[in-house]
Parts: C-alpha cells; sequence; structure tokens
C-alpha cells in the first residue's frame, strides 16, 4: 500500500466515523444531562494532551521555563476569558516564543 493511499483511507475513514454521529443524531433532541457532560470533553481532551507532553515514557515530569509559562499563561487566560481558543492560541504563542528565545 503507498503512503497515498493509506493517507486517503485514513482521511476517509476519519470523516465518515464523525459523519455517522452527525446524520443518525440530525433530528433527534440531546438530552441536557448528556450536553453538560460533553461540556467538559474539551477540557478533558486538553489536559490530557498537555500531561502527555509534560511526562517522559520512563514518568519523570519534564517542565521547562517554556512549559510552565505556557501552562501559567493558559490557566490564567482561561480563568478569565473561559475562551477554549484564546487559552489555546496564547498559550501557544508563550511556549513557541520562550522556546525562540532561549534556543
Amino acid at each position: 500500500m503507498t503512503a497515498l493511499l493509506a493517507i486517503v483511507l485514513s482521511g476517509m475513514g476519519t470523516y465518515f466515523s464523525r459523519a455517522v454521529f452527525i446524520i443518525a443524531l440530525a433530528n433527534r433532541r440531546i438530552p441536557s444531562h448528556l450536553r453538560l457532560a460533553m461540556e467538559y470533553v474539551g477540557p478533558s481532551v486538553m489536559a490530557a494532551l498537555v500531561v502527555t507532553m509534560l511526562i517522559s515514557p520512563a514518568g519523570d515530569l519534564m517542565l521547562g521555563v517554556a512549559e510552565g509559562l505556557a501552562l501559567l499563561t493558559a490557566g490564567l487566560v482561561a480563568w478569565r476569558s473561559r475562551n477554549h481558543l484564546l487559552t489555546i492560541v496564547l498559550a501557544m504563542a508563550v511556549f513557541w516564543g520562550v522556546r525562540a528565545l532561549l534556543g
């Protein structure tokens, strides 16, 4: 199998696995308790991504200056703005900026 075919098949599989839920639930109301629970999916996924970035395969904490300042920025922006996108953008800008300055 060529790399292009693998990429195309992966993209189609991802698209169809998401489209099934949209099509299946298009004419149904989502219960309020489920909607409430779904509000926590984004922050949970973000926390999981951050933790996997900060923990080495051996289980050690790898927290440098750039990571620490980005986490602090993310915490403050999320607390003050309650905006996930703004939190991600500003924290990544701080992370990349500090890494570029420190080399």
